[in-house]
C-alpha cells in the first residue's frame, strides 16, 4: 500500500518591501512521502518569495509535468514555472518551453551541479535560478512542526523568516537572472 502524503497547514506573514507585498495567508500543502523537510521549506519560501494572486503549488513529485509552484493565467497558460532542487539541464530547458517564465530555488551541495547545469542553461532568457543557503536553511527545516507559522520579511533579496524558533537570515545568491 502506497504511502499518503502529509498535509501541513501554513500561515504565513508575508512582507515583501522588495515588490510592496503585504499579505496574511493560510493554507494546506501536502508533503509527498518521498519529500524532505528541506524541500518542503524551499516550496514555501518559493510561494512567499514570488506570491501572486494566482500562485499555487503543483503536484511536483507526484507529476513530472507539473512544477512545484506555478502561476497560471485565467485562460490556463504558464506564466511562472517554479522549480525547487537540482533539475538537470534538459529539465529546465523543457520547462523554459512551457511558461513565459522560470525560476529555480536550487538548494543542497551546489558546487557540481552548478559547473554542470547553469553553463548549459546561460542561453535561456526566461530563466532565473537562485541558490539557498545550506546552514540556515537546514536551521531553518529541521523538525518543521504540522502546524507552520512564518513570518517572512524580504528586503533587497535576503529573506527573514521568523519562527517559533527564532529569526533566520538567507542570502539569496543569484547565479542566474534576477527575481
Amino acid at each position: 500500500m502506497a504511502q499518503q502524503a502529509t498535509p501541513y497547514k501554513v500561515e504565513l506573514n508575508l512582507t515583501d518591501l522588495d515588490r510592496s507585498v503585504y499579505e496574511n495567508m493560510r493554507f494546506t500543502v501536502a508533503r509527498h512521502p518521498s519529500e524532505t523537510e528541506e524541500r518542503l521549506a524551499v516550496r514555501i519560501l518559493g510561494y512567499a518569495l514570488w506570491y501572486g494572486e494566482q500562485l499555487g503549488f503543483g503536484r511536483g513529485l507526484s507529476d513530472v509535468d507539473e512544477p512545484a509552484l506555478w502561476e497560471k493565467s485565467l485562460d490556463d497558460r504558464v506564466l511562472h514555472w517554479i522549480e525547487v532542487g537540482q533539475p538537470d539541464a534538459d529539465r529546465l530547458v523543457w520547462c523554459s518551453r512551457r511558461a513565459e517564465r522560470v525560476s529555480l530555488l536550487a538548494y543542497g551541495n551546489l558546487r557540481v551541479w552548478q559547473s554542470k547545469v547553469v553553463d548549459a542553461v546561460k542561453m535561456l532568457k526566461n530563466l532565473n535560478i537562485a541558490a539557498v543557503p545550506v546552514e540556515p536553511l537546514a536551521a531553518l527545516a529541521t523538525d518543521l512542526p504540522r502546524s507552520i507559522s512564518w513570518s517572512v520579511m524580504i528586503s533587497e533579496g535576503t529573506v527573514f523568516v521568523t519562527d517559533d524558533r527564532g529569526q533566520h537570515e538567507l542570502h539569496l545568491d543569484w547565479l542566474m537572472g534576477e527575481r
